[in-house]
């Protein structure tokens, strides 16, 4: 288990990335959401040791983190939202080098672990390709194939299906799932979608701190008979911003569709739906800017 304690984070300039997390992350996947700005990659970055936070601590199960840096990023493996190849290289030599660098010194070791990284990735049949060549789901899979190198107990993939299109992401997260059952995967994300498919457990970070924690389908029966919907026209909206909790907007065949949250039948047109983590999610983000005003 990865136990965060009190975490803070304030960059030279000032400003206050990450303000007193606190979190515990089981084994298995485990959803970080927010929007960007959240301080997710920040969270992310000292979580793998990439920057030392101002204060508090980290621990990976007996393992003091921001003491034993090095002895973390052994059993780390880390996508993170942008990570550089070198575009000329092909997928086996790439994977090859990051495996010299992670330590396997011996070459047949070393070989049988690319081979079996780049069947369980499915990228095996384009391991000659050159990484330029690549798709973005493609790169994506590549990127968890070098996280891979080297059994690592801790993953952490940092806005992993951003750009993807919806077959490389469900190749993706089926991955990612298979990947997850033995060991704890961080997916940090601001795509509710991901994080209801994979996660489990899950934590919604907002302005630098965790506003809510829990497992999705409980999260989710928490509002039960709380969320109605109705459509209007757009000109309509402001209105009913002043007049309800609106919690969600969209477009639906040219019209606006709003989601309000309230514990009674608001009447004037509403009609009772099946509230989903997207629902919770935004009343979440709404009731922290409420406070924060």
């Amino acid at each position: 288990m990865l136990r965060i304690d009190n975490l803070t984070h304030v960059y030279p300039n000032g400003t206050r990335a990450l303000d007193g997390v606190t979190l515990e992350v089981p084994r298995g996947m485990f959803g970080l959401l927010g929007p960007n700005g959240a301080g997710k990659s920040s969270l992310m970055r000292c979580i793998a040791t990439l920057q030392i936070p101002t204060q508090g601590a980290i621990r990976f199960g007996d393992l003091d983190v921001l003491a034993n840096t090095d002895a973390l990023r052994r059993i780390l493996g880390y996508l993170p939202q942008d990570f550089g190849v070198y575009p000329r290289v092909t997928a086996l030599d790439m994977l090859d080098h990051l495996a010299v660098l992670k330590g396997f010194a011996h070459r047949k070791e070393r070989r049988e672990t690319v081979d079996a990284l780049l069947h369980q990735v499915n990228l095996w049949d384009v391991r000659k390709k050159a990484l330029a060549g690549f798709s973005g789901g493609m790169r994506q899979r590549f990127g968890i194939a070098q996280a891979l190198i080297g059994q690592p107990q801790l993953i952490i993939v940092d806005e992993p299906t951003a750009g993807l299109d919806p077959e490389e992401r469900n190749r993706f997260l089926n991955l990612l799932a298979e990947i997850g059952e033995n060991v704890v995967v961080i997916l940090s994300t601001h795509i509710v979608e991901d994080v209801a498919d994979l996660c489990p457990s899950m934590a919604i970070i907002a302005s630098g701190r965790i506003v809510r924690i829990g497992a999705p389908l409980q999260l989710i029966a928490s509002m039960n008979g709380r969320v109605w919907r109705k459509t209007i026209a757009r000109d309509e909206l402001g209105a009913h911003q002043r007049d309800h909790e609106v919690i969600a907007t969209r477009l639906f065949g040219g019209r606006t569709v709003i989601h309000v949250l309230a514990d009674a039948n608001p009447g004037d047109g509403f009609e009772p739906m099946q509230g989903g983590l997207e629902d919770v999610y935004f009343s979440t983000l709404a009731g922290t800017r409420r406070q924060a005003a």
